[in-house]
């Protein structure tokens, strides 16, 4: 990850941005201690002694970072942390990279979020160190000690406690606030931060560990903590923890999106496609090409019937796979634009317009082997005010989703694993349409292709010349809306698989059925059952069903 987020021109954070869609809403956003945070979520700085993976952990959701402890030498020896798995529980080792390491390395890093620097040493290198640090940190973070002088910045400085009930609060009002470490039980954790509550200390608290799912987080909030680091937590339940617990500050809440005007437009745009599926789909099983096609080629339809059948019946399963892949296509359009765009989320907005962006470009595709179709330009002209004039009333849209899932239970557990099959679905369809499209501005055909029409390019050129061009651009054009529909179902998956959303199951449901079904009737009732021709559809459909039935219950649960 640190590899991936280290890639020039920003390159690397948009990747990790794709996969997790990290922002974090205007309504998380906090202020503490004269700072603002944009969420109040943290990682501990045990988690990557070494800044290993800052950069990584930068890009993934927190609202702040926890850089240290930063001793003035290296310390440790290598040694890894003890997993207790049954435990759920993680014993950190004593480890820093020392102070210069460590400024070098922060030199480097992008500041996307405000760090909290934690020191260790005597007084004089924790004032040296902060002195060589100040200008990385919005804060510093000092261990409890006998003595104890924060007179070495001037910015604000938190004390580390793991017995705060063995301290003398008015001895501590110094201190910008305290992080309070959980050592004894998640349980023990929320009892301290209510007694410090109880006794009057009205500053700043952070708690550190203890934070598994997202309903601890919320209880750690109710009792007064008013930042959270994330810890073993972290590890055990998965980098989608920060996320998870932020959509479930936002459902606590009750924060709603305003809704967008623009909604309809796309909505509008999905229904065209819709219906250009049906016109496609119907011209497929009659005519199968119609009079403009009979123009370019020079030639009627029934002289190719006579010629080679198997032509016209290759040529009508490249076009009905393209027209249930359109039908499809434009459900999820309508879906996104209605259960998304319309309540304001940014995600089903740029979800919009990824797929139809590459589905405009991919009429360059048609013209790859030297057939130009005005029939799918006139389509795409159509369809450009309606997807213009949604992408501008749309443009400010800035909402992200909210969750009422609060558990690691088995709901959650088996619905991960649904989410991964889509996941991997839609990332198929994305590869299939790239090399399909590649087929078809350049081979046009595969080896299974050849037996079945029984004939070599060749023989087929000398036919017709300008059959294969007509022939590529079916192919091409297949493959540029498999891609475009492909990367609606990978965003769909990746962005909008929150818990109760039960539209996100209609619309792999309903959607998937079209393309599913129009591409593996349309080879058996032609007889291109080979096999091997036909796995992928085999192996995609395994993914549509095993997905459907492992994420039901969490998607249709409340």
């Amino acid at each position: 990850m640190n590899i991936i987020a280290s890639l020039p021109l920003g390159v690397g954070g948009h990747i990790i941005n794709f996969l997790g869609r990290e922002e974090s809403s205007p309504h998380l956003e906090k202020e503490h201690m004269n700072i603002s945070f944009q969420n109040p979520v943290g990682l501990s700085g045990v988690l990557d002694p070494n800044l290993s993976g800052t950069r990584a952990f930068s890009n993934l959701g927190f609202g702040f970072l926890e850089i240290g402890p930063v001793t003035w030498e290296p310390t440790g020896n290598g040694e890894a942390p003890i997993v207790k798995e049954e435990a759920q529980s993680i014993l950190f080792p004593k480890e820093s990279i020392g102070f210069q390491a460590t400024k070098e390395k922060l030199k480097k890093l992008p500041r996307k979020q405000p760090l909290l620097i934690r020191l260790q040493g005597s007084q004089q290198e924790i004032k040296v160190m902060a002195e060589g640090l100040e200008q990385f940190a919005i804060g510093f973070i000092v261990e409890a000690s006998e003595r104890i002088d924060i007179g070495f910045t001037d910015k604000p400085v938190l004390l580390s406690v793991k017995n705060p009930n063995s301290l003398s609060l008015t001895s501590l009002t110094s201190f910008s606030g305290l992080i309070v470490e959980e050592t004894n039980g998640f349980e023990n954790l929320k009892k301290e931060i209510t007694q410090l509550r109880s006794l009057g200390w009205n500053k700043t608290i952070i708690s550190s560990g203890g934070i598994h799912e997202p309903l601890q987080a919320i209880e750690l909030a109710d009792v007064g903590a008013d930042m959270l680091m994330v810890k073993e937590g972290y590890v055990f339940s998965g980098p989608g923890l920060t996320k998870r617990i932020k959509e479930s500050f936002l459902d606590k809440e009750g924060n709603t999106n305003p809704s967008q005007d623009g909604w309809f437009s796309y909505w509008l745009f999905g229904l065209f496609i819709l219906a250009g599926g049906l016109l496609a789909l119907l011209f497929s099983i009659t005519s199968i090409i119609l009079p403009y096609d009979e123009h370019f080629l020079r030639m009627k339809k029934e002289e190719i019937w006579m010629f080679n059948e198997r032509i016209m019946l290759f040529m009508a399963h490249d076009r009905m796979t393209l027209a249930g892949t359109m039908i499809s296509g434009g459900i999820v359009y309508m879906q996104l634009a209605k259960h998304g765009v319309k309540k304001g989320l940014k995600w089903a907005k740029e979800a919009i317009d990824l797929a139809a962006i590459v589905g405009f470009l991919g009429i360059f595709a048609f013209i790859g082997y030297g057939y130009f179709d005005w029939l799918h330009l006139l389509f795409w002209l159509i369809l450009l005010p309606f997807y213009l004039h949604g992408y501008r009333k749309t443009k400010r849209i800035s909402g992200t989703p909210s969750s009422p899932n609060r558990l690691n239970n088995k709901s959650w557990k088996v619905g991960i694993f649904g989410q991964l099959a889509f996941v991997v679905l839609g990332f198929s369809f994305v590869m299939g349409g790239v090399i399909i499209s590649g087929i078809g501005v350049s081979s046009v055909f595969v080896a299974t292709d050849i037996q079945y029409i029984c004939m070599p390019p060749e023989m087929l050129e000398r036919f017709n010349q300008n059959l294969i061009p007509v022939l590529a651009h079916d192919r091409a054009g297949f493959g540029s809306a498999l891609l475009s529909v492909g990367l609606l179902v990978l965003t769909l998956a990746l962005w909008g698989y929150q818990q109760g959303n039960q539209w996100v199951w209609w619309t792999f449901l309903i959607g998937g059925l079209p393309a599913f079904i129009a591409g593996i009737y349309i080879h058996f009732a032609i007889g291109y059952t080979t096999f091997i021709h036909l796995l992928p559809a085999y192996f995609a459909l395994g993914l549509y069903l095993t997905g459907l039935v492992l994420s039901y219950r969490f998607l249709h649960r409340k």
